[in-house]
This record gives structure tokens, C-alpha cells and sequence, in this order.
């Protein structure tokens, strides 16, 4: 959420960031807030009148019963209790046109950063930089369910009976295999200076609404039926609730998290649930960096964010790339955002396994995360996070990148402890 001053003092900066995302349908959405912030602020200056001739005239009362004119005191109470009234009246005028304001402003987009390439889809992203060599062997490498079952390794029927499409069952050492990838990004993280966490897996709906847009929450929480909780969809949302209307002191930040949770989306949209495959799902684990920091060290942090998720893949042999989104295909609360796509030797191209993200004062602002300073006021913090791993759709750029052509699947150095010391899988 944008700070209502930028709307006051610059509309036009805003109305040009809502053209660079081609949302135009947005932009009566500026002249909207600004017409009822000026509503706003006349029924507070009206009320802050109204007080100061209350107070006035309420002194007179007693003077006037005192000289015995008690029809004019009368006269004043009567002019007292409208003011009142009015005031009264007032107060519920300013919190309707607040709340129309807030509205309003959820939807307004981020401005986001000057480096961001404008474009409207996904298709316009743009390669920034790739790590390791992309090879396809001479051998066939299978769609990575055959891979999965030829080594006993997953049960799709059985899930659909008891679930449904977008679920699964996990068997023997590719469930291994899942666990290790998720310890071993713990451990790599932490390595690296972060906290380890284990953060609730339910969060209530002004977080859901403090952490993300409505679009958004429309296309992927869950929310559990009969109460105010929602299923988280991915750790960041319960990690940045956590300081939820807070005041940070300066020297605690950064403040470095890496998490780990289940997550359960809905998937609804253009992409919809795979019948056969894990890539896009309703529950999959994913081990998550967030960081909380002051406002002029958040394009250092986000820089230092995608990076690791790229040396993780390096250390597991998987070749990656990262792109930078473009204006079209960031959401509305991001100032900037890289996806790190995986190399798929058996499709011949990239695919998306994680997404670093900077959101600026965004979700502070929504949520109050506030950092105290004495000399130059209170300020809103910076928040990021970035996927380190999610499994079970990194496992498909792991099979398919360590498959031999005798079906049987290399395990990487900096795996073997997590996997019993075993070298290989088949």
C-alpha cells in the first residue's frame, strides 16, 4: 500500500506507474482517493472547528445561569448538544470515507523500481544471467512421474481416491529424497546466517490481507470454514504476520529468517491442477527466506536473496537461470521481482522453482512493522523473501539433471549425508 502523500503530492507518478503495468482500468482509482481524501480531511478540519466553539460556548453556560439568564443559557446548551451531534456524525463520516480510502488504496499498484523492464506478461521477462552448463544426454530422460515410479517412488491413484487431483503420496527414497533436499536447504541457510523457524501454518485474515493483494488471496488461500483463519500458501505469509503492529529497534535489523511449512493454494486461474504430475499442485513443503531490514539496505538484500537459491541449485548440480519479471507480470505489491527457473534436459528448457521478491514499505505499511528512530521519527521497514527450495517440484529438475541411462538417479555430494551416505538411488 502506497503512502497516501505520494497520491496528494504526485498523482501523475502514480497514474504512470499503473500505465507501465498495464492496469489503465486502475487509474480512476488515484482521482477516486483523492477526491475522498479531500472529504476526509474537510470533515476533520469541520470537526476540529466544531470542538474548538464547543469549548467556547460551553464556557458560557455557567457564566449565564450565574447572571440569571437562563433562557439564553438554555439557548447555548441546545447549540452545545448539535454540535455534539454534528461531531458525532462526523466521526462516522471519517471512519466510512477511511475505510472506502483503504479500499481504494489495496488495490493501487506498487511503484516499482526504476531497473524493472516494462512489459505485459511473463513473456517478456528478461534473462539477466545463467549458471551452469544446460546438457541433454544422448539417452532418454522420461516425464518425471515415470522416473518417479519406475523407482517405487509415488502414488498418484491413491491420492486421487482420497484427495483428489493435486495430491500425492510421496513412497520410499524419493520421500527420502524429499526430506533431504528440505534439511539440507535448512542447513544451508543457517549456514549463511539465518534463523531457523517453524512458523503456524494458519493465519488469520487481516494478515492474509496485510501480506498479499486480493487477486491474490482470491487465486490461492484456502480459508477454513467458519472461523477467521486461512491455510498459509507459502511461510512468507505467517513469517511477515509475525511482526505484525510492531516497532523494530534500528540495531535489530536485518532481520534474517529462514522457514520452513507445508503450503496449500487453490491454483485457480489459467494454469490449473496437472492431472498426472507434481509440478503444479494443492499442498507441496518449501523452505523459505525472509528478510525484514531497513529501507536503503533492501536492494542489497534482494541481490543477496536470489543468490542463494542460485548456489543451492549449483550445489545439487542443477543448472539455473534467473530472469527479471517485468513490469506486466509483478504483483501489485512488489517493487521488483526475479524468478530462478531450473534447467529441464527432458523438455529442453527452463522452469520456474523459485521467486525472490522486494516489496518495499508494502506489506510494512498494511501490516505497521515500524522501526523506531528518535531523531527522524518512526518509519516503515522493507520486507523480502525468496524460495530456497520447494520440493516436490524441484525434485523434477533433480531427477531429470541426475537420471543415468540406466534409470537410476545420481545423488550429489552435498546431499549423501542427508541420504545415508548413499551415492545413488535405483
Amino acid at each position: 500500500m502506497l503512502d497516501i502523500k505520494l497520491l496528494r503530492e504526485n498523482p501523475e507518478v502514480v497514474k504512470e506507474n499503473i500505465k507501465k503495468k498495464f492496469q489503465d482500468e486502475k487509474l480512476i482509482l488515484v482521482d477516486e482517493v483523492l477526491a475522498l481524501d479531500a472529504e476526509y480531511r474537510q470533515a476533520i478540519k469541520r470537526s476540529d472547528d466544531l470542538r474548538n466553539q464547543r469549548n467556547v460556548v460551553s464556557k458560557q453556560i455557567g457564566r449565564l445561569m450565574a447572571s440569571g439568564e437562563r433562557d439564553r443559557a438554555e439557548e447555548t446548551k441546545r447549540q452545545v448538544t448539535a454540535m455534539a451531534d454534528e461531531m458525532a456524525a462526523l466521526d462516522e463520516k471519517r471512519a466510512a470515507l477511511s475505510e472506502e480510502i483503504r479500499k481504494r488504496m489495496l488495490v493501487i499498484p506498487n511503484i516499482i523500481d526504476e531497473c524493472v523492464p516494462i512489459g505485459r506478461d511473463d513473456s517478456e521477462n528478461r534473462e539477466i544471467q545463467r549458471f551452469g552448463e544446460p546438457v541433454v544426454p544422448d539417452y532418454e530422460i522420461p516425464y518425471h512421474v515415470d522416473i518417479m515410479e519406475r523407482l517405487c517412488g509415488i502414488d498418484l491413484d491413491s491420492a486421487r481416491k482420497t484427495s483428489g487431483n493435486g495430491f500425492y503420496y510421496l513412497m520410499g527414497d524419493v520421500a527420502r529424497l524429499h526430506s533431504a533436499v528440505l534439511s539440507y536447504a535448512r542447513d544451508f541457510m543457517i549456514d549463511r546466517g539465518f534463523t531457523y523457524c517453524i512458523p503456524p501454518y494458519m493465519i488469520r485474515g487481516n494478515v492474509v490481507t496485510g501480506v498479499m493483494s486480493f487477486a491474490e488471496m482470491e487465486n490461492m488461500m484456502y480459508k477454513i470454514e467458519g472461523e477467521d483463519l486461512y491455510l498459509i500458501g507459502t511461510s512468507e505469509h505467517s513469517m511477515i504476520g509475525r511482526f505484525i503492529d510492531t516497532f523494530l529497534e534500528e540495531k535489530e535489523l536485518p532481520r534474517c529468517l529462514t522457514s520452513y511449512s507445508p503450503c496449500f493454494r487453490k491454483e485457480v486461474g489459467a494454469h490449473g491442477i496437472e492431472e498426472r504430475g507434481v509440478y503444479r499442485i494443492h499442498q507441496f513443503e518449501k523452505q523459505e527466506m525472509i528478510v525484514v531490514c531497513h529501507p536503503e539496505e533492501s536492494r542489497m538484500w534482494f541481490d543477496r536473496l536470489w543468490q542463494n537459491t542460485v548456489d543451492f541449485f549449483r550445489t545439487l548440480d542443477i543448472p539455473v537461470r534467473t530472469l527479471e519479471c517485468c513490469s506486466g507480470d509483478l504483483a501489485d505489491l512488489k517493487v521488483r521481482s526475479l524468478d530462478v527457473e531450473a534447467w529441464s534436459p527432458r523438455q529442453k528448457k527452463y522452469f520456474e522453482v523459485g521467486s525472490c521478491s522486494n516489496l518495499g514499505d508494502a506489506q510494512a505499511r498494511r501490516l505497521g512493522i515500524r522501526v523506531k528512530n528518535k531523531e527522524k521519527g518512526n518509519y516503515f521497514a522493507h520486507t523480502l523473501n525468496n524460495t530456497v527450495v520447494a520440493p516436490p517440484r524441484m525434485l523434477i529438475a533433480f531427477l531429470e539433471n541426475n537420471l543415468n541411462a540406466d534409470g537410476s538417479v545420481r545423488i550429489p555430494e552435498a546431499l549423501r549425508p542427508y541420504m545415508g551416505g548413499k551415492t545413488v538411488i535405483g
